[in-house]
């Protein structure tokens, strides 16, 4: 299992012979309320092919509406079903609905959603491979489903915020340690760092180093793996972090 970050919480997941892009979001600049800080490592158009695009849910900085207007109608965009309706408003073309615990089959990679919760109607994923299990959670504050996502499902790694602003988003910190400790989970990969609130009343000193500290003080053994826009993730026996400049 291949996971490239390409910017905030879009990730590029290859595995099992799939190619299958989380929250696509590739503006530069942000809104009038947040500022983009790292630029995403890709174009939308040097993403390249892929079997499914998995939406958590359709705030502006996880549905691209060029990108998904440009997505051939073959792809289907997996979505909340609530809200399946603002997915095709924004552009996607094949929406398939899908409700916390319904699983759908791209190629070998069995894709489940699982419970989130967020200030709009939100999904997580479970992404399973036979070359590993990823949990993306998309925005989601820490609560006790996720003890049974980490019951039903050995998980190899999750994706998770870490950090938040004061008016809260998603987890932050204390949160993301308490989703460790029930996803049953031995790796994180940090997302939704891209951006930052232009006001400094509403930023915090939260960090993904941060997090890890907190890990560390709360005696869980869990790998904080620091990903950077174009860094690539890789899955096997051991798992190893490659750049993305450096040949496979």
């Amino acid at each position: 299992m291949r996971i490239r970050l390409i910017g905030h919480s879009t990730v590029l997941f290859e595995a099992g012979g799939s190619r299958l892009l989380t929250d696509p979001f590739f503006g530069t600049w942000g809104n009038p309320a947040y500022a983009r800080v790292a630029p995403p490592a890709l174009a939308r158009d040097d993403v390249g092919p892929v079997d499914a695009v998995l939406l958590s849910h359709n705030h502006w900085d996880h549905t691209d509406r060029r990108y998904l207007r440009g997505l051939p109608p073959s792809v289907p965009v997996l979505a909340p079903r609530r809200s399946q309706w603002v997915t095709r408003l924004k552009g996607a073309r094949r929406v398939d609905g899908i409700r916390p615990w319904e699983s759908r089959q791209v190629g070998a990679v069995r894709v489940t959603a699982v419970p989130a919760l967020h200030l709009a109607t939100t999904v997580g994923f479970v992404v399973e491979a036979p070359d590993g299990v990823a949990y993306f959670a998309g925005d989601t504050y820490h609560r006790p489903f996720m003890r049974e996502v980490g019951e039903r499902f050995r998980l190899d790694v999750a994706l998770m915020p870490v950090t938040t602003y004061r008016i809260p988003m998603t987890m932050g910190e204390r949160g993301a340690v308490e989703a460790v400790r029930d996803l049953r989970v031995s790796r994180v990969i940090p997302i939704h760092l891209a951006l930052q609130p232009r006001s400094p009343l509403l930023r915090t000193r939260q960090s993904p180093e941060g997090f890890a500290a907190r890990l560390a003080r709360a005696g869980l053994e869990a790998e904080v793996v620091m990903l950077q826009p174009g860094d690539e993730w890789v899955y096997e026996a051991a798992p190893l972090l490659r750049s993305s400049a450096t040949p496979s």
